[in-house]
This record gives structure tokens, sequence and C-alpha cells, in this order.
């Protein structure tokens, strides 16, 4: 496993996260300098109030720069001083009354809400000298005039240009080269982000099919090597705890074994009758420790897996029942691979099948698969479990009175041992009482 100084003192999570971001930011300011020195926006056109009035009056322009338009009324509260001065310059040069003509500006530099300022307030505009002075005015904005002709009918004319010309959409093209030009390195970012937290994930997930996966590999940032490390460090924790537990379980079934020989060599000068009743109990002791120890090893050892057929695997369990005249079916279909412990497997299906067998008399498999999962289902037509007593069934000892006589043997340690196989291979056991009757074993596996 390396190590997290192996490689030299790495540079914290956080700072690398705080340099990309200024990377970033550098490379879109970087762009939008660009913008701002190779693309100068087109100098404003310019348009004299002589030639505003001339179409107005006639009607038509013969530059093509004006067009006309529907009356659009412009609001007089927005702050605009240049309309106040251009407007008596443009009734001047029409040579009508001031109240017959309007002009505005449909896109003011700064908009403000209306009533921006009170006229009445304000001292009134400068009136041009004389005609030549107010034909020359200049307009550079995108201005709207009105004229109200002796039939009482407005003319309106504003400049022709479009509002989004060609620079504006080279500027907006730009704006949206940067935004992409940034995706690579969030992109990047995120991966490197991204990547850490889903090696954990997987670990975990590792880690609760099988307890002695190999280790997560310690590298990276100082923050990721430690969490890591503190990973590494629980997983060899829970492997000592549970090592120890078995340990103890098993030393202790082992030694028992002592004393019942003991038993056994002094009974033999007592009655026969007492004899033959110690001699059953040591025998069901004996049982119930050679399950224990069996239950130990299955929950506990370490196993190697391969790539097996699971059908193969279960056809050979319900064919060495069949061969001792159980009554016991399999649904044919085609072969399902999975990676797993034969004998791990095996003596799980057997403990299934073999509990149906003796507490109902039958046994149905059936394999399935969806989802990415292996689904066996071991059925069976007996009296049930009680649904309160569904998931006990799996604690280690317990057993359902009501359902599972104590005549017919077993000491409440397969289904554990069952569960114990298909949760060490990533999977689970449940039970569940049929709707017709019976018991219904759902076993699933990784497929």
């Amino acid at each position: 496993m390396k190590q997290a100084g192996a490689q030299g003192p790495a540079t914290p999570l956080f700072l690398r996260i705080f340099l990309l971001m200024l990377a970033c930011v550098a490379v879109v300011q970087t762009l939008n300098l660009a913008l701002l020195v190779a693309v100068q926006p087109p100098p404003p056109r310019l348009y004299l109030v002589g030639d505003i009035a001339r179409a107005l009056e006639e009607g038509r322009d013969a530059t093509g720069e004006l067009r006309f338009t529907g009356r659009e009324k412009t609001d007089p509260s927005i702050w605009a001083p240049r309309a106040d001065r251009i407007r008596p310059a443009l009734a001047m040069v029409l040579g009508v009354p001031e109240d017959r003509v309007e002009f505005g500006f449909a896109s003011p530099p700064f908009p403000q809400r209306a009533p921006a300022y009170d006229r009445r307030a304000l001292p009134p505009p400068a009136i041009p000298r004389d005609l030549i002075s107010a034909r020359n005015y200049l307009v550079l904005d995108d201005f709207v005039a009105s004229l109200r002709r002796d039939d009482g009918t407005w003319v309106t004319v504003r400049p022709a240009r479009h509002a989004f010309e060609l620079w504006r959409w080279f500027g907006l093209l730009w704006l949206l080269f940067t935004a992409i030009a940034v995706v690579p390195f969030a992109w990047w970012l995120a991966r490197r982000l991204a990547k850490p937290i889903g090696a954990f994930a997987a670990a975990a997930e590792r880690l609760g099919r099988d307890p002695r996966a190999a280790p997560l590999e310690v590298s990276g940032p100082p923050e990721i090597a430690d969490a890591a490390v503190a990973f590494n460090q629980m997983q060899a924790r829970l492997n000592r705890y549970v090592d120890d537990r078995a340990m103890v379980v098993g030393a202790i079934a082992h030694d028992l074994r002592t004393p019942l020989m003991r038993l056994e060599l002094r009974l033999e000068g007592a009655p026969a009758k007492l004899r033959k009743a110690c001699e059953a109990d040591i025998h069901d002791m004996e049982s119930m420790i050679a399950a224990a120890l069996a239950y130990v090893r299955d929950t506990s050892q370490a196993v190697g897996r391969r790539p097996l057929d699971l059908r193969t695997l279960i056809e050979s369990v319900t064919d060495d029942y069949a061969d001792r005249g159980a009554e016991v079916s399999f649904a044919p279909g085609g072969p399902l691979v999975i990676d797993g412990n034969s004998a791990g497997l095996k003596a799980m299906l057997s403990n299934l099948v073999g509990n149906a067998l003796k507490y109902a008399g039958s046994a149905e498999v059936k394999l399935s698969s969806g989802a990415g999962q292996a689904v066996i289902e071991v059925c069976d037509h007996g009296p049930g479990i009680p649904p309160d007593e569904l998931d006990r069934m799996f604690e280690p000892f317990f057993r359902g009175e009501r359902s599972r006589s104590r005549d017919t043997g077993g000491f409440g340690l397969g289904l554990a041992s069952a569960r114990a196989v298909a949760r060490g291979h990533g999977g689970d056991v449940t039970l569940e009482n049929r709707p017709q009757g019976g018991l219904r074993a759902v076993v699933t596996l990784p497929a």
C-alpha cells in the first residue's frame, strides 16, 4: 500500500480548489480583456436636426438612414436634457409650435423610474439663436421624433439601424466562447473532486460485500490521504473485532467437547435408562457445538471468489436431494455467471432447500436476474412463519416453535449462516409468506 509521504508533501485540497478557481477567473478576465482590445464599438452615427426635419416634412428619407414608424409617444419624465434642447430646435426648423413636436430617446443610457424629475423645477431649455444653428444640432442616440401635421395625424421617424448590430453579435459570441473556454476547467475540477468521493463510496460498498477486501490506496492531497488512512484503520479494526469474537466463540465451542467426553466416560457405570437419556442430551450438545463451529467458520473465514455458473451450482444441490428421493424441483433456464465462492454458496443453498424439505416436505427453486442482481427463490407449501418472527428467524439460535418443531432437528444457526454467506457476497436473504400458503426464501446476489 502506498503511503501518503512516499511522493513528498502534497498540496492541500482546499488550496488546489482555490488556485483552480483563480485560474478560471484569470482565463475569463484575459478573454474579456482581449475582447475589449480587439473589438471596439463603431463610432456613433450622427444625425442633423435639419435632416430629421426634412424627413418629417416630406414623409420620406432619400438617404435610407431614417425609417418611418407608427407614433411612439416618449415619456417626458425620463431624464434626457438633450431632448429638451433638441425639441425646440426641431420645432424651429419645421416652423411649427413646439407642442406639435415630440422628441425623445427610445433607449436612454440610464433608464429611470417615472417621474424622474419635475420639469417645472428646472430652468427652461436653451433656445437656438438662429435657424442655421438649429439645423446643425447633432443627434447621437437612438431617438424618436414625431410631428403632428395640419390634419392632426402624426408622422414619426427613428434611425434605421437595428438594435443589435454586427459588433454586438460579435461581443455576444465572444462571451459565449468565454463560457465554453471555462468548461474544461470546471469539468476537470468536478472530476478531481468527485474521484476521491467515488473511491470512498466504492470502498464502502466493497467493504460491505467483503470485509477483507484490499484497503484503499493512500494517495492524493493530505485531506484525502488522511481520510483513506482512517478508512483503512476502521476496516482493520472491524476485521480484528469480528476475528476476536469468532475466535472466542470457536474456542468455547471447541473446549466444550472435553467436558462432554468426560461426562460420557462417567456415565458408563450409570443405569441404562439414565445413561441413554444423558447420552441423548450429550449428543444434542455435540451437534450444537458442531453447528456453532460451522457458523463461526462460515461467517469469519476468508474465501476466494471466481466466476461460476449459478444455475449449474443450484442444479448440483437439487440433484443431490432428488437422488435421495426428496421432492425438489428447479425451473429450467439459461446460465447465469456471478463471482462467488462455490463452497459457501452451495452450503447456503443446501441449507435453504433442506429447510424447505424438512419442514414442508417439498421445495421449488427458481432462478432469475434483473437490475444487476441474481435472484434465487426457494418456495415450499408448509405452514409458513408468523409475520412478527420472519426477521427473527435469522438470529442465531432462534427457533420459531409454532412452525418449526424441535423434533425435526436444527439449532437455529442455519438461516443465520445462510444470510452471512449471502451478505458476504454483497447480497442478502429474506423470508416472506406466500399468499397461496407456504414460505418463500429469496436470495439476492450481485450478477
